[in-house]
């Protein structure tokens, strides 16, 4: 009697153990094609300062800065007076883009 439950209890546990394999294959399976679907998937880049504008205006910005640059050094006689306006206008900028290009205000 003892050797058929203990026959029985094997088989139980073959089916569980095969019924846990199959399982765990299908999770395996959807964690790996969820992987891949997120990798595919296109999502807007919204990370870091910069992406709190539009390539549009950050191009309009950076065209103005470079004019400004441009025209910083070569209007500005001494080098020490155009470095300097470089730096000001460097750490300026921050400023400047949240005058010109804050969402909130309008």
């Amino acid at each position: 009697m003892s050797k058929e439950r203990a026959l029985r209890r094997a088989e139980r546990e073959a089916a569980e153990a095969k019924r846990r394999r199959k399982i765990d294959r299908a999770e395996a399976r959807r964690v790996t094609i969820r992987r891949v679907r997120r990798k595919l998937t296109l999502r807007p880049s919204r990370v870091g300062r910069l992406r709190r504008h539009s390539r549009g205006q950050l191009a309009v910005t950076a065209i103005v800065v470079v004019l400004l640059l441009l025209v910083i050094w070569f209007l500005v006689q001494t080098t020490a007076l155009a470095v300097l306006l470089t730096i000001l206008t460097v750490m300026a900028l921050p400023v400047l883009m949240t005058i010109a290009w804050d969402r909130r205000s309008a």
